[in-house]
């Protein structure tokens, strides 16, 4: 087995314990173990500072990531059979002469796409992350006040709250993490090569900051998929990001079917 850099070791160990935590219990509960944030507007009682720039570094599913991966390889995914169906059938040239060529860069598959995110606050109570990777943008809302129904997006609608982490021993808490919670999302690809998800897909996502000895900040993101019309168990996925201290390296391109 390859070694990896010491920094990339400790966000895959937080990712797994993440993990663990969710396959036996509520992370929420076992792992977050507190309340929820602070009251007041999200912008100003954030435990945690997200903004910025960050690149992301693929740790894990390499092969499905960084390349398109051949049609009807999808090992590790528990497919449905109507998803199998959908996965058999992709058809890159399709999606772009209907004009789908977005269809992995929705919510459910955007944080695992290679490339940059910029994060900075729409008011206090909505965080944007910018992905250079087909040039899409997220809007987490934290005022708990539900967007009109519309037709569904390719980043669907976010509601966001902050999580404080437990102190212990009656110390009150410290840090936190960013729950998301996301819907209304647009049918996608959860891998490039043509693993679906649908509409009625719920996303969760916790979003940690976590810093090495050296100084340098990462950001693990881990997301628990649920769509029983696709898949036979929960998806989880964890994506690690490391701080830029400038923004180099920002390339905005369009989204790719291929």
């Amino acid at each position: 087995m390859r070694s990896c850099h010491p920094t990339q070791r400790v966000a895959m160990v937080l990712a797994a314990a993440v993990v663990g935590l969710v396959i036996h219990g509520s992370a929420k509960a076992q792992f977050f173990g507190g309340p929820s944030g602070p009251q007041g507007p999200a912008r100003e009682v954030a435990p945690i500072d997200l903004t910025g720039q960050w690149v992301s570094i693929v740790t894990e599913d390499w092969r499905f990531r960084m390349v398109t991966p051949p049609k009807n390889d999808f090992p590790g995914l528990p497919l449905s059979a109507a998803a199998r169906t959908v996965a058999d059938g992709w058809d890159p040239a399709g999606d772009e002469a209907e004009g789908n060529e977005c269809k992995s860069y929705g919510a459910a598959a955007i944080m695992r796409v290679p490339g940059r995110l910029r994060i900075s606050w729409a008011g206090d109570t909505t965080l944007e992350i910018e992905t250079d990777a087909g040039r899409q943008t997220r809007r987490l809302h934290f005022d708990g006040v539900p967007e009109p129904a519309g037709e569904p997006t390719w980043q669907g609608v976010s509601e966001s709250e902050w999580i404080m982490h437990s102190g212990g021993f009656g110390r009150p808490p410290v840090n936190g993490t960013l729950q998301v919670v996301t819907t209304g999302m647009r049918a996608g690809y959860l891998r490039k090569n043509g693993v679906p998800y649908s509409e009625n897909a719920h996303l969760t996502e916790y979003l940690e900051l976590l810093t090495h000895p050296d100084g340098t900040e990462w950001l693990v993101v881990l997301s628990i998929l649920d769509d029983p019309e696709y898949f036979t168990t929960r998806v989880i996925t964890s994506s690690n990001f490391r701080r830029q201290t400038d923004r180099s390296g920002w390339d905005p391109q369009p989204c790719r079917a291929r």
